[in-house]
């Protein structure tokens, strides 16, 4: 296979890696994977990584998972990918049969795409022409939060709130009203105020349940959640629900929404329906959304979306097979349980170390925010090396080091997880 060197010197001659300075990408030390087991990574010279960042959050029952790899190997004897624009295939529609009773939307219908920000922006498309479709022509704006992030493309930037260097994008983005997160102290009163200001001219709210991911894992409390939704239907305002990071048990539930006892008009879905394995997200619209869509062929009622790789069928066998998994192997309770004993070393071990300002946690979802005495020190970088040399992959986001680990990990990963951040955080000083 050759060395590490060489490889990320082909790397960084051919390949563009997204949020990523490609004028140190070699200086980084970036690990070159070449294959996996379990929940653990191996490079290209042996080296064995724990992969806990869950692959960017997309890793949920580990690597070459026995049960997915011949999901995939099955339906590749039958068909890789056949349209979903006007036709349909057989593992895209058992998917969504057994998704439909266990997402928290009233009668779900499923629009598939890629990834979750093609997902987030089908979204917003679809709230802005629900009431268009109503003959409601002056609903063209969106509520959304501080601290929010739901992905890259313009849409999904628009309703996010920047930061990651996209400052740039800022004139492509269109005007959002804007609460402050859920988390502040004056978060729900602004989004309840706002709503009752401009309910006339909203399509939708737009919210991360219980946890955003992107803003270091910024928590916010299920009553928080309940509150907006209650404002957004007395103003008749839709409720888009942002699952993409959250959803699939991350937070110890199948969906955070769960948790909040809310039942969203749109929910969107992507990372770990696949568990890690191919790229696939979905737009969830309830009943009431989706019967504004309906009338006579060809009309201007159509929802004219779509993406070439929609329903690929590859995809949504291993996501039928990957939930099927999640219910057999009872991961759910095993969330539960690791969550407690990472929560546990967190605060004992963690939590009152000096360089530690907060450690927040929801689940199996952590951020760990540092606490460097200046700017510039690249702390979070720092910490995250050292874990990648003591054989734990993570990725931080600024000075919040991110834990995400795969949802079957064992007590003895969470142990060596801890121990690795322990003695890197120690590395500062």
């Amino acid at each position: 296979m050759g060395d590490a060197a060489s490889w990320i010197e082909r790397d960084a001659a051919a390949v563009w890696h997204g949020f990523t300075q490609m004028s140190c990408y070699g200086d980084n030390r970036p690990v070159i994977v070449e294959r996996a087991e379990g929940r653990e990574l191996i490079d290209v010279d042996g080296n064995r990584y724990l992969d806990a960042i869950s692959s960017l959050w997309v890793t949920t029952l580990g690597h070459r998972v026995p049960e997915l790899d011949q999901a995939v190997r099955d339906q590749l004897d039958r068909v890789a990918h056949s349209t979903l624009l006007g036709n349909g295939n057989t593992a895209v529609i058992e998917l969504a049969e057994a998704l439909a009773p266990r997402v928290p939307v009233d009668d779900p219908r499923f629009l598939f795409a890629s990834d979750g920000a093609a997902a987030v922006e089908q979204a917003l498309k679809i709230a802005f022409q629900y009431w268009t479709n109503r003959g409601v022509t002056d609903r063209t704006r969106y509520l959304a939060f501080g601290g929010a992030y739901h992905g890259d493309t313009i849409g999904s930037l628009a309703v996010g709130d920047g930061g990651f260097g996209t400052d740039v994008f800022d004139p492509l983005r269109f005007p959002v009203l804007r609460a402050p997160s859920l988390g502040d102290p004056d978060g729900v009163d602004t989004a309840v105020a706002l709503l009752r200001e401009h309910g006339p001219q909203l399509a939708a709210v737009v919210l991360e349940p219980l946890v955003q991911g992107a803003a270091g894992m910024a928590l916010h409390d299920p009553a928080a959640v309940r509150a907006v939704a209650e404002a957004a239907a007395a103003h008749d305002v839709l409720v888009i629900h942002d699952e993409v990071a959250t959803g699939f048990g991350r937070t110890g539930t199948l969906f955070a929404t769960e948790q909040c006892g809310t039942r969203p008009d749109l929910l969107v879905l992507g990372k770990g329906i696949t568990g890690g394995y191919l790229p696939m997200s979905v737009t969830v619209a309830n009943r009431r959304v989706w019967e504004a869509f309906l009338g006579p062929d060809l009309s201007e009622r159509t929802f004219y979306h779509g993406h070439s790789y929609s329903g690929n069928a590859l995809a949504a066998a291993v996501a039928l097979r990957h939930l099927q998994l999640v219910d057999e192997w009872d991961v759910l309770a095993d969330v539960g349980a690791r969550a407690a004993q990472l929560a546990d070393a967190l605060a004992t071990r963690v939590a009152p170390l000096p360089q530690v300002r907060e450690v927040r946690q929801q689940g199996l979802m952590v951020g760990v925010e540092l606490d460097p005495p200046a700017d510039g020190l690249r702390w979070g970088r720092r910490v995250s090396a050292g874990c990648v040399d003591r054989g734990v992959l993570i990725r931080p986001l600024g000075d919040v080091v991110v834990l995400m680990p795969p949802l079957t990990t064992t007590a003895e990963e969470i142990d060596r997880i801890v121990d690795a951040l322990v003695a890197s955080i120690g590395d500062l000083t």
